[in-house]
């Protein structure tokens, strides 16, 4: 084991800082079409969280990046659900790692296949669904699964068909893509921007600061407008890049582009059918010299897998396609002064340091700060006051240092050493033999732990009290009006109504709440009422309770009543909970505080327990059993997954000798049959399955 000294806590704690930055970067990113790291950064981030996990799997916070794809969905559009999940590719940024998703591949499949080749262009993907050869709706990725309805915003763009000729298309198909803006475009606005700017006389630091950032992120936010004629205003081009239909009509993806072409929509003429590995990183080479004479950004390479039958096999994790990599190109990096460091305190304890920065531009976007993680990196940089030091952003995200200038250290210049006391309590901080971060302890009187754990509460996946943000949380907690989550509910008009307090963490600003805020907030703390027992019981904050552990144990107890109760024994015993997990749970209704917490949220009226309308829908029926969908049914996959875990079985990704049952449906590959049947392995059918339930 890699980790085998490591604290488990520590870890986790870990594993929960990574989850709470990347899903704030993917934020940033995805709704509010602001950058604040690299690609590279983020992936390294990404990678760091991927292997904890592959190491502590019980650790994984249901929330993990790796559970879901990047974005999420305003709330500006209509919500749409995606007919074919929208999933995230995998990366990579080196050769190494990109024979070694060769070399899964051909484990899976022999040695029969080929490899599509494109550019990855930096835009924003988006959905396309045709019926009868009308476009019928666009729709952004969101989180996979939902996504925002952009359609009249779509049809601006002069590259999307609003209409097809006549062809031999399907009834109806789904096309994805990417929309972008050409540099030449963008830099057109910028100046027609700068141009009025200077008429209204704004000085050259605030023209620069109000100038927009790159391509990717003006055609982002120019897709999100709420008014069209605004977006014909701002010329966006597409390229599509993968066709989904229900009955195939081609075999490979290198024959559905061709298609897609012929029926009229713009598929770039940058792609390459490759027999090998040597013909791909030619593919690689070539483009990462010649993106430069692009009229468009490109961040990389995509490599899919060309045969349909062939991607079938390999399937999907929770998040990406087996069958499909990107490989991306690394971004530059520059140098700038180190200004100061400040430390950031997590609801955990954990305590992170962050770089303050001299502005400086870094891949089209201003750069301000730099991850530090713990005190290990600041020593391993030997930072001082004021050094110059140097910042990589390989993508969009939070930016890195990764060296000193030392030729230009000053001669007075002091070693910076991390501090001893919690930057929130004072309380001394602590840190075990062999753990890389420091913690407060201070659990039960940290002003920040504490926020931090309302903030948790009131998250879109837990009660969803969207109307209630992080500053109006941090607002309320320091006027007295909340100390712990259970305390919104007592919340009164008379007690918001005009109450003022500062937000902003660079510049202070006074905020008021007027009538219309606090009407939403009330009413959004009312709703959540009706959040069901197993988003309640994640939302308390349980340490290693997640969504899925949160499901689990809301299935298997019905109650918070007989949760509080149940035995080490019990818990630790029940599939994927184990003894850690047993042991915080435990723990946690140890604790008078928690129970008396607990005792409020039941006592104003939240679901601390499954009704019987919800108990009507589950059973034990498929107790212990677990099960491998796979292939084409008379309902969609995520459908009959749901029947199998209300009925108390369990899904898994992939066949191995643990396996039940493979559930197969129609055009499922032959390789997982095969390997079922050599580790006797039971194949059944749909209708197989249904009388099970019965």
């Amino acid at each position: 084991m890699l980790f085998a000294s490591v604290n488990k806590e520590d870890v986790k704690a870990r594993i929960d800082k990574l989850t709470e930055l990347l899903n704030q970067y993917n934020y940033n990113y995805y709704v509010l079409s602001k950058t604040a790291i690299s690609d590279f950064e983020f992936d390294a981030l990404l990678k760091e969280l991927d292997t904890l996990e592959n190491e502590f799997p019980e650790l994984q916070n249901p929330n993990s990046p790796n559970l879901k794809v990047g974005g999420t969905i305003t709330k500006e559009f209509e919500n749409v659900k995606h007919k074919y999940p929208m999933l995230s590719l995998s990366n990579t940024y080196n050769e190494e790692e990109l024979n070694e998703f060769d070399t899964r591949i051909k484990k899976i499949i022999g040695e029969d296949y080929k490899y599509v080749c494109e550019l990855k262009f930096d835009g924003l993907a988006i959905s396309l669904t045709y019926k009868k050869g009308e476009l019928y709706s666009a729709v952004t990725r969101g989180d996979g699964t939902h996504g925002d309805n952009v359609t009249a915003n779509v049809k601006t763009i002069k590259a999307i068909p609003h209409k097809l000729k006549p062809g031999n298309y399907p009834d109806e198909f789904v096309i994805r893509g990417e929309v972008f803006m050409h540099r030449a475009t963008f830099d057109r606005l910028n100046e027609k921007l700068k141009i009025a700017l200077e008429a209204k006389g704004f000085d050259e630091d605030e023209i620069q600061e109000q100038l927009y950032k790159n391509p990717r992120n003006f055609a982002s936010g120019t897709l999100k407008q709420q008014n069209s004629s605004e977006v014909a205003k701002r010329p966006l081009d597409a390229f599509l890049y993968f066709l989904y239909t229900d009955n195939s009509i081609v075999e490979t993806h290198y024959e559905s582009l061709k298609k897609a072409s012929e029926w009229g929509f713009q598929v770039s003429d940058h792609f390459k059918l490759c027999n090998n590995m040597s013909e791909v990183f030619e593919f690689i080479n070539k483009y990462e010299s010649e993106r430069k004479n692009l009229s468009y950004e490109i961040d990389g390479v995509v490599i899919k897998v060309n045969n349909f039958l062939q991607q079938e096999e390999l399937g999907f994790t929770a998040k990406t396609p087996r069958w499909a990599i990107a490989y991306k190109y690394k971004a530059e990096n520059v140098s700038t002064v180190l200004e100061k460091i400040t430390y950031q305190v997590g609801r955990t304890g954990a305590i992170t340091p962050v770089a303050n920065l001299k502005p400086v531009t870094l891949a089209g976007t201003t750069v301000k700060r730099a991850s530090l993680y713990n005190a290990d990196e600041i020593e391993r940089l030997d930072l001082h006051e004021n050094d110059t030091v140097f910042v990589e952003k390989g993508g969009e995200i939070i930016p890195k240092i990764t060296s000193v200038d030392s030729e230009k250290r000053l001669s007075n210049s002091k070693k910076i050493n991390y501090i001893n006391n919690c930057p929130e309590c004072e309380t001394e901080l602590v840190r075990k033999d062999g753990d890389a971060i420091h913690y407060c302890p201070n659990e039960s009187a940290c002003p920040q732990q504490l926020i931090g754990k309302i903030d948790h509460f009131i998250g879109r996946r837990a009660m969803n009290i969207d109307s209630l943000g992080t500053e109006t949380v941090a607002g309320l907690f320091k006027k007295g009006l909340i100390k712990t989550f259970a305390d919104l509910y007592d919340l009164k008009a008379e007690q918001l109504l005009n109450l003022e307090f500062e937000v902003g963490e660079e510049d202070i600003k006074k905020r008021s709440l007027k009538i219309k805020s606090v009407e939403n907030i009330l009413s959004g703390i009312e709703k959540s009422k009706q959040i069901p027992f197993e988003r309640v019981l994640f939302a308390l904050g349980i340490r290693m309770v997640g969504e899925t552990v949160a499901k689990k144990l809301s299935k298997q107890f019905r109650s918070i009543e007989k949760l509080a109760v149940a035995s080490f024994e019990e818990l630790k015993d029940i599939h994927e909970i184990g003894e850690k997990i047993a042991e915080n749970v435990v723990n946690y209704f140890a604790q008078k505080s928690n129970l008396e917490l607990c005792e409020k949220l039941k006592l104003h009226g939240l679901k601390l327990e499954i009704s019987a309308s919800e108990n009507a829908n589950f059973s034990n029926t498929l107790q212990g059993k677990s099960f491998l969908v796979s292939g084409v049914f008379s309902k969609s996959r995520d459908e009959i997954k749901n029947q199998i875990e209300n009925n108390g079985g369990r899904n898994v990704s992939s066949v191995s000798k643990s396996l039940d049952f493979l559930l197969a449906g129609d055009k499922m590959g032959p390789e997982k049959i095969k390997k079922a049947t050599d580790l006797n392995i039971k194949v059944i059918n749909e209708q197989d399955f249904l009388e099970m339930l019965t």
